[in-house]
């Protein structure tokens, strides 16, 4: 008997181990809504043997506030520029090791060039270059200028959409009147809430999360988003009748890039995945599927898609910065757009 349980005791140890053994490691991704194509996370997943558990936000400040109240266990996150200065000084970013991102050098030197709010990417790796902008539904909408004056039409009222993203709006606003996107000047915020208080006249409402849903569907003309998520609900045939465009008054501009949270528990797996992206033969599958001006120089020669915006389409943005205590000034107004 004793013999027996011996053996069964070995058995169940051979077998304890044999399953841990087989158990993949995981990375928690905590990312955009559409910011990614699923095929990447597959080919990774496949390359490395690991499993990604991929969660969604639709806004810096949700992603942000949920890692404050301690919505912790991510690994890596795709904050903006502005959020990525934030999250420095809040200490809640790992230091950026290079050498394990051997890929960092396919970014455009002149590109990085430019980066202020992280010098020298010391805790972030750029991921995309790009500005939100207005697709309009051509089969419905045939006369405006590709400016924010559309939203001023009162033919449209109830057709249309803004996003409930408070930089990103008055940022448009901001520009629309000549001012810089991160204006602090009490007397051009109040310009750009009035203008903002018109287009509210317009639209149906703020909209983050389903705006490009509405698009696709029609029960929206006119939207303000992110050209990635309207053109990934459209159907083929449907996509020729839509009109994206920046307007040309310009406005915010965003660098997104990936950073490495301070308490991630897997960041040796969270540097091959954000070394990852930055394969060429990657990238290039990146950018092809969302239509995005590559940042990666060598993706720029293999990618076999025409970006639906170009560098010279972004020529009068401006990239949003951290705003430090000055970003309360905002908070109030957008509390006063937002309740009237």
């Amino acid at each position: 008997m004793k013999k027996i349980n011996l053996v069964l005791i070995c058995l169940m140890a051979l077998f304890i181990v044999f399953s841990c053994s087989q158990q993949k490691e995981k990375l928690y991704i905590y990312n955009w809504t559409y910011y990614i194509p699923d095929e990447i996370i597959k080919n990774f997943s496949e390359k490395y043997n690991v499993e990604v558990v991929y969660d969604e936000f639709a806004s810096n400040e949700e992603m942000f506030a949920k890692l404050k109240a301690g919505g912790s266990g991510y690994d890596i996150t795709f904050p903006s520029a502005d959020y990525v200065s934030i999250m420095i000084k809040e200490e809640m970013l790992e230091k950026i090791d290079k050498s394990k991102v051997p890929n960092f050098k396919n970014i455009d030197p002149e590109f990085l060039a430019g980066i202020e709010y992280d010098k020298d990417c010391e805790y972030s790796v750029p991921y995309y270059k790009g500005a939100s902008g207005i697709a309009v539904n051509k089969k419905f909408v045939k006369d405006y200028n590709k400016d924010m004056s559309i939203y001023l039409k009162p033919e449209l009222k109830g057709r249309m959409t803004l996003l409930d993203d408070m930089r990103e709006v008055m940022g448009l606003a901001l520009k629309a009147n000549g001012y810089s996107v991160n204006s602090i000047n009490p007397a051009e915020l109040e310009v750009a809430k009035n203008l903002v208080l018109q287009w509210r006249e317009n639209i149906l409402k703020f909209d983050a999360e389903s705006f490009a849903k509405a698009f696709a569907s029609g029960e929206s003309w006119v939207v303000h988003g992110y050209e990635e998520g309207i053109f990934q609900e459209l159907e083929e045939s449907a996509k020729a009748d839509v009109d994206f465009f920046i307007p040309t008054t310009g406005g915010p501009l965003y660098i997104d890039a990936m950073v490495i949270l301070k308490d991630s528990k897997n960041k040796e797996l969270a540097y091959k995945f954000i070394n990852y992206i930055h394969e060429p033969d990657v990238y290039a599958k990146f950018v092809d599927f969302f239509g995005f001006p590559s940042i990666n120089v060598p993706a720029r020669s293999i990618r076999t898609g025409k970006p639906v915006y170009t560098e010279d389409d972004l020529k009068k943005c401006e990239l949003k910065i951290d705003l430090g205590e000055n970003l309360e000034l905002y908070n109030k107004i957008w509390e006063e757009i937002k309740v009237k």
